[in-house]
């Protein structure tokens, strides 16, 4: 199983980012897949959710109306799609796999919200 990151950066409050997670390694259709991100001195922590026909998805609460989540079956890769970035979304973001008993993260990437 691999996961990779990409997408991320430094953009300004109120601006967007695309960040995608190519997977191989398994069947990618057949897995929900997941967002979390990880700030400095704190958790790492849920973002959002996709089912793995991407017909469910939830999403935290801090980032509700603002983030969307999609994947494409296709290209094995899940998208994270930021809008409205806030100086508190910054962090390192990680896409994960829950896969027979255990949890598969990517390398993340580096979401920088700031002016």
């Amino acid at each position: 199983v691999q996961l990779v990151e990409s997408g991320g950066g430094l953009v300004q409050p109120g601006g967007s980012l695309r960040l995608s997670c190519a997977a191989s390694g398994f069947t990618f259709s057949r897995y929900a897949m997941s967002w979390y991100r990880q700030a400095p001195g704190k958790e790492r922590e849920l973002v959002a959710f996709i089912s793995s026909t991407g017909g469910s998805t939830n999403f935290a609460d801090s980032v509700k109306g603002r983030f969307t989540i999609s994947r494409d079956n296709a290209k094995n890769t899940v998208y994270l799609e930021m809008n409205s970035l806030k100086p508190e979304d910054t962090a390192v973001y990680y896409c994960n796999l829950p896969y027979f008993g255990r949890d598969y993260w990517g390398q993340g990437t580096q979401v920088t919200v700031s002016s």
